[in-house]
């Protein structure tokens, strides 16, 4: 089981192996849009999942 802050959203409890754009798939984000935090670093998305509690901080886009 893992924690997912998704910062300026909710909290979710997953069940969820794999890699962290998996993590992020399973919240409805995909790479682009979002960027995992692991201990407040960025992790790369293929890394295998190795943490117990992760932040979801969504990239602003502009124009």
């Amino acid at each position: 089981m893992i924690t997912v802050d998704v910062a300026g959203d909710e909290t979710h409890e997953l069940d969820v192996e794999g890699t962290y754009a998996d993590l992020l798939d399973a919240v409805g984000l995909g790479p682009h849009e979002a960027t995992v935090l692991v201990d407040g670093r960025p992790v790369p998305e293929d890394r295998a999942i190795d943490a117990d509690r992760v932040r979801v901080l969504r990239l602003i886009k502009g124009g």
